[in-house]
């Protein structure tokens, strides 16, 4: 099985507190991912999020919709924290947001590590298609953080 990595780093203006709180709100995950996923959040144990916060979202791929479940493995106040897949369409996914203070305000990294079922198919899917909408996902996410912060 083929295990893939995705990166993003950002500076946004800003103080870390204000920054981290954003983050740590699963409600404001709509604002910043793409309308056509048709992202909605179904459930959060947690608000903010915390160690072990389970969060349910339900999502459109293509014309397939999903519940992805999540849960936070690791949280570190304006620090880091980690979701886990529990429900999903991945086999694994691993997201770790970061969050440290730079000249010009907070970097904010996301760290992901993920991989597809159905083996070579799998892959094959994501040569093809999946790749390139996460690069959209994270490009999206990107600008709609640069539009509620601001430029870094």
């Amino acid at each position: 099985m083929a295990v893939y990595f995705l990166k993003r780093k950002q500076v946004v203006p800003g103080d870390m507190a204000t920054v981290f709180s954003f983050f740590e709100n699963p409600m404001n995950l709509e604002m910043i991912t793409p309308p056509w996923i048709h992202f909605k959040i179904l459930s959060s144990t947690d608000n903010p999020v915390r160690k072990n916060t389970q969060i349910s979202y339900r999502i459109r791929w293509l014309i397939f919709p999903m519940i992805w479940k999540s849960r936070i493995s690791e949280y570190e106040e304006n620090s880091f924290f980690v979701d886990e897949m529990m429900q999903g369409p991945y086999k694994t996914w691993y997201h770790r947001h970061l969050f440290s203070t730079v000249r010009g305000g907070i970097e904010i990294t996301d760290l992901v590590k993920y991989e597809l079922p159905f083996g070579l198919l799998g892959n094959l899917v994501h040569s093809i298609l999946i790749r390139k909408q996460l690069e959209k996902i994270f490009n999206h996410r990107n600008e709609a953080v640069a539009k509620i912060f601001g430029p870094g």
